[in-house]
């Protein structure tokens, strides 16, 4: 017996926060509605919103961070990940100085996450060099 279950959420894909339904049957996302009365999109959903669900069970879709090793990406821990993103930033800040970083952002994400994003370039990396791709 199939079980079917709608469950409330907001849409991923930019930071206007459209309200939608998920529709999962049997673990897995098979479709996706509007809230009718969500005060955002009042019904009403982009193709993105309403289409691009399916890469969520794409089999190429990364599950783990990634470090090239041997000339070959091999999956690795978050902990080995963020470390391994630590040391070569502090390596570049060291030898080429804060502005030869760069920080960008998207327009897929709030505007809190893109705020974050601006205050880690400026505060601990200690560059201007920030920007967001939703400018263009």
């Amino acid at each position: 017996m199939q079980e079917t279950r709608r469950i409330p959420t907001v849409c991923p894909y930019c930071g206007a926060g459209c309200g939608l339904y998920v529709i999962v049957e049997n673990g897995r996302i098979v479709g996706v509605e509007p809230e009718p009365e969500h005060p955002v999109n009042e019904e009403e959903l982009c193709i993105k919103g309403y289409y691009g669900y399916h890469h969520v069970h794409d089999e190429n879709r990364l599950t783990s961070p990634l470090i090239k090793k041997d000339g070959k990406f091999v999956p690795v821990s978050w902990d080995e990940a963020l470390n391994y993103v630590a040391a070569r930033l502090t390596k570049i800040i060291r030898e080429h100085g804060p502005d030869a970083c760069y920080v960008t952002t998207s327009g897929r994400v709030t505007n809190e996450d893109n705020f974050a994003g601006m205050k880690f370039a400026r505060a601990v990396l200690g560059t201007n060099n920030v920007d967001v791709c939703a400018r263009v």
